[in-house]
C-alpha cells in the first residue's frame, strides 16, 4: 500500500509548494489535504496562541490521524505548541513544518537568517529554532527579517510581487551562513532570493518531504 500522508494546512497558499515537493521528492506517497484557513485568520488576531486555538488544531490533527494516515505533515509555522500536543496525542509521526529545514541550516554555520512574511509565526519559530539548536549542541543564532504585506499580496494572487518583496530584503541577511525562507508559501520566492544574494538558501517543503519519508519508510536520500 502507498503510505498516506495527511497535509494539515492553515492557509491555502501553503498547498501548492508542498504538493510540488511531494511530486518531485516522493511521488509514491498518497497525499491528502486537510485545510482550515480559519486557523490562520484567528491566529493573526492573537499575540499568544490561545488554548481555544490549540484545542481546535489538535482536534483537526486527530481527525487527520483517523484517515488511515501514515504520517501528518503540518504546513503552517504559527502553531508550535499545538503541534507538540498533537504529536503526543497520536501514534503516527507528526512533523513540524520547519524541523527539517532547521536541521539543514545548522549544518551551514552558526549565524542563520530567516525571511518571514507572517508575523505571528516568528516568536514560535524562533523558540523552536533555539530549542532545536540547544538539543543538537549548537550555539547558532537566528536573525529574522519580516517582509510586511507580502503574504497579503500572495493571498490575493499576486505571487510575482510577493516574490519580489521577499527577494528585495534578502540583502539584510547577506552576512549569514544560510538564509531560511520561513514558510511553505515563502518558498515560491526561492529563485528570486537566490538571484539576489549568494548565501545558501533553504526552503521548508522539500526538506520536510525528505524528513517525513525517512520517518515513515526509513528510506534515506542518496
Amino acid at each position: 500500500m502507498r503510505p498516506r500522508i495527511v497535509l494539515l494546512h492553515a492557509t491555502p497558499v501553503a498547498i501548492e509548494p508542498i504538493l510540488a515537493a511531494f511530486r518531485e521528492s516522493w511521488p509514491e506517497a498518497e497525499v491528502v489535504n486537510l485545510l482550515d484557513d480559519g486557523l490562520t485568520l484567528d491566529r493573526a488576531k492573537e499575540e499568544t496562541l490561545s488554548r481555544r486555538l490549540i484545542d481546535r488544531f489538535v482536534a483537526l490533527g486527530k481527525y487527520a490521524s483517523e484517515m488511515d494516515a501514515s504520517g501528518i505533515l503540518i504546513t503552517c509555522s504559527a502553531f508550535g505548541p499545538a503541534i507538540d500536543e498533537l504529536a503526543a496525542a497520536v501514534s503516527i509521526p507528526v512533523l513540524k513544518p520547519n524541523e527539517a529545514m532547521f536541521e539543514a541550516a545548522l549544518k551551514q554555520g552558526k549565524r542563520i537568517g530567516m525571511l518571514a512574511t507572517f508575523g505571528p509565526s516568528v516568536p514560535t519559530m524562533t523558540e523552536e529554532f533555539e530549542q532545536y539548536a540547544h538539543a543538537v549542541g549548537s550555539n547558532a543564532t537566528l536573525e529574522t527579517v519580516l517582509v510586511p504585506d507580502a503574504i497579503d499580496l500572495l493571498r490575493k494572487g499576486d505571487s510575482d510581487t510577493h516574490n519580489r518583496l521577499v527577494a528585495a530584503q534578502a540583502h539584510e541577511l547577506a552576512e549569514c551562513d544560510a538564509i531560511m525562507l520561513a514558510h511553505f508559501s515563502t518558498s515560491r520566492a526561492a529563485e528570486q532570493v537566490r538571484d539576489a544574494v549568494t548565501n545558501t538558501i533553504l526552503t521548508a517543503p522539500h526538506a520536510a518531504v525528505e524528513k517525513m519519508k525517512t520517518l515513515v519508510t526509513g528510506a534515506q536520500k542518496c
